[in-house]
């Protein structure tokens, strides 16, 4: 019976998922080919960053870049409750989390019309559409394409967000499961067009291992062993194995850009999830406050390390 079942929702999703593939590449095609150019305008009264004062230059600048539920301009749920505690806790950083990490053309889903109807029939291909982009992005086919599409998004947003190239201002990318695929390929082309000393953070990433994180001055992993679905990621792609020295993870942990942090024993999603403010550690804190805490403190550390070597920002 339960084979039965099985086979009903394999074949059911079977069309979906062939169709979601194609609409996938289509949209870095059409970006590589010049039909469509991704947009860079926010709903009205949307600004274009929050936290620090946009009068004076903060300490960093934090782009968010969140996981397979990510559909519109406005934070999602879990990724809005992580985005407002850093704000609140680390008011020097300005922190950017409208960018569209499963839109290389940073067209929202919840905007096109068709998506609108299928979430009232079919929620579940809205998350299926995020889930196909992070195997696209992943696919060396489309990689470069996807990577250049989504770095000159984020880019383009930085901009907007008052980043002068050159500045020396640190830019941040944190990114919450698959957003970490798409993370680690902007690195590039952030480099390309802005020249800002990159840092990435990863919490739960989910992501194949092949992008050259070279210009990023670090890589933070945060996970946990009640983390599945990133220990998924490290079984499925083989550039995360150790026998494949030459791709882009294994050069940056052999120069030791990637440290690991532990948040046991969170979880990626749930009620004892990474930003569940419900979950209790034994020191009182939530979830939430603990990955909060931790990525703040890593950018601060960060930014002390660099002060000492650089010497104070004219």
């Amino acid at each position: 019976m339960i084979e039965f079942a099985l086979l009903l929702l394999l074949g059911g999703l079977g069309p979906v998922l062939l169709a979601e593939a194609l609409l996938a590449r289509y949209e870095v095609l059409a970006y590589a080919a010049g039909w469509r150019t991704p947009t860079t305008e926010l709903p009205t009264g949307m600004p274009y960053a929050r936290g620090a004062d946009p009068d004076r230059p903060p300490d960093a600048y934090l782009v968010y870049l969140d996981g397979i539920g990510k559909r519109r301009f406005h934070d999602t749920r879990d990724g809005g409750r992580l985005v407002k505690s850093l704000i609140a806790k680390a008011p020097e950083l300005r922190v950017l989390g409208q960018v569209q990490p499963y839109s290389p053309l940073a067209d929202p889903l919840a905007n096109r019309p068709v998506w609108i109807w299928l979430r009232r029939r079919i929620g579940l291909v809205l998350f299926l559409h995020n889930v196909v982009q992070i195997f696209v992005a992943a696919d060396r086919r489309y990689r470069p394409l996807y990577n250049r599409a989504v770095g000159s998004q984020i880019a383009a947003q930085l901009r907007l967000a008052g980043y002068q190239p050159d500045s020396g201002i640190p830019v941040v990318l944190l990114s919450y499961s698959g957003g970490a695929q798409v993370a680690t390929g902007a690195v590039n082309e952030l480099w390309a067009q802005l020249r800002p000393p990159l840092w990435v953070i990863t919490l739960g990433g989910f992501h194949n291992g092949a992008n050259d994180v070279t210009h990023a001055q670090h890589l933070s992993q945060l996970t946990s062993a009640g983390d599945w679905i990133e220990r998924v990621g490290t079984v499925m792609f083989p550039q995360r194995w150790r026998l494949f020295r030459r791709s882009g993870w294994n050069r940056a942990d052999r120069e030791g850009k990637i440290t690991v942090h532990r948040l046991d024993p969170a979880t990626h999603v749930g009620p004892l999830s990474y930003v569940s403010p419900g979950a209790r550690l034994p020191d009182g804190r939530s979830h939430l406050d603990r990955t909060a805490d931790t990525v703040i403190g890593l950018i601060r550390d960060r930014l002390s390390a660099n002060a000492e070597t650089d010497g104070p920002r004219p």
